[in-house]
């Protein structure tokens, strides 16, 4: 067994997660996107199950069968054993443990390409289910069911193992699991990682914020714009919020990871050590490392690009608006540090405010206005071949009916019905 040591663990970090793979070079400013849907029978708002069980409500896995055979997919297992569509031209479709479905779309040139690739699978995709009795919700949390009507239906080790150590945590780790859903941003290092990465994190509170859409929980009004980032916030500080240090990014990352308990590590006496007691007893490989950083969920998670992980699930007709506030601010070489003076540091305190009173707060809602402006000035500097007039109009009119009237679309659902 190699032993590991903080430095060989900090270089690691530098290579892989904050450093992008040689063939990211080739096109600079690609982006990606990961869109999560949760499955429900339309007639009662019953979660789906994956395979037979469940009380009736119809199966998903089924129905993407014979979806997916129609559009040419091609049906295969993860890594972990579950089930597992591969899209022509690239992209994956697959089950997170409750159920909830997640659409990866490839690496793009450029945020239209991307947007192609979204509409092209998702809109036909819930179509197709809306047909079957399924409505695929686009909401960051399932407003109909508790937790005891949403069962954890992938048990593979890594999710049992996930499931059993956030349980010691309280009961958000659950909901969190099992009934959540995000949309979450791609986003390359290129030549600026460091003041991405420093943006990126500082702009996490305004994207919960602008993009809160679930203020349902299990048929009830939670008085919050996101429950889901009420989740994150509740789940394990461990694991979550925003490691960031302008000194020494690579080394905070670092610490922060060392400090999270190792949950795919077996437990002692009961109790799950942090990774660094495991580094020290010589007790875990580089294999383990690499698994470790995977159970890390921040709110921006270096992993060789930027995934920006703090929307709610998006509707399908707005997915301009978030590449647009990310790339825009991120991408363009005079928003960037324009966005940079706007925002500050990042504040954790301000993570907390925003993911519990969202644009109700006045100073939230008043910087994310200014930063929603300085993110489509950038779009439009990157030019109408990375981002089309039309996509960019969609994400303005997505500003302006929300952003910049104070409101965000959790301000729409008024009930558990309207969130569908």
């Amino acid at each position: 067994m190699t032993t590991l040591s903080r430095g060989a663990l900090a270089a690691d970090l530098e290579t892989g997660a904050f450093a992008a793979p040689p063939r990211a070079s080739l096109t600079p400013r690609r982006i990606g996107a990961e869109t999560e849907l949760i499955p429900v029978e339309t007639a009662t708002g019953r979660r789906c199950p994956i395979e037979g069980e469940g009380g009736g409500a119809p199966a998903t896995l089924p129905f993407l069968c014979r979806f997916g055979q129609r559009q040419g997919w091609a049906e295969t297992r993860t890594a972990k054993g579950t089930p597992c569509f591969g899209l022509p031209g690239g992209g994956t479709l697959t089950f997170e443990p409750g159920g909830q479905l997640e659409y990866s779309a490839p690496p793009c040139p450029s945020a239209s390409v991307l947007l192609g690739f979204l509409r092209s699978t998702v809109l036909p995709l819930r179509a197709a289910a809306a047909g079957e009795g399924i409505t695929l919700l686009a909401a960051g949390i399932d407003p109909f069911n508790s937790i005891d009507d949403a069962p954890l239906l992938l048990r593979t080790r890594r999710y049992q193992r996930m499931a059993d150590y956030l349980a010691t945590r309280g009961p958000m780790g659950a909901r969190m699991m099992r009934q959540t859903a995000a949309f979450q941003v791609a986003l390359d290092l290129d030549d600026e990682p460091w003041q991405r990465w420093r943006v990126l994190n500082a702009a996490a509170p305004y994207v919960v914020a602008i993009f809160a859409n679930s203020p349902v929980y299990a048929g009830e009004d939670t008085g919050s714009p996101s429950a889901r980032a009420r989740v994150w916030r509740a789940l394990d500080p461990a694991r979550t919020g925003l490691p960031w240090s302008e000194l020494a990014p690579v080394d905070t990352y670092l610490d922060f990871a060392l400090a999270a308990p190792a949950l795919l590590l077996p437990t002692i006496d009961g109790e799950y050590l942090p990774f660094e007691v495991w580094m020290r007893r010589g007790g875990a490989t580089a294999e383990d490392w690499h698994d470790h950083l995977t159970t890390l969920f921040p709110e921006v998670r270096p992993r060789g690009h930027f995934e920006l992980r703090s929307a709610d699930a998006v509707a399908p007709e707005w997915y301009a608006a978030p590449l647009a506030l990310a790339v825009g601010i991120a991408y363009d070489p005079r928003a960037l540090p324009a966005a940079v003076d706007l925002l500050g540091a990042p504040d954790p305190a301000l993570l907390e405010r925003a993911s519990r009173e969202g644009l109700r707060d006045p100073m939230i809602a008043r910087t994310a206005v200014d930063l929603a402006r300085i993110a489509l000035e950038g779009c439009e500097a990157l030019g109408p071949g990375y981002f089309h007039p039309a996509d960019l109009e969609q994400a303005r009119a997505f500003f302006d009916r929300y952003t910049w009237r104070g409101r965000c679309p959790a301000d729409e659902v008024g009930t558990a019905e309207a969130a569908a």
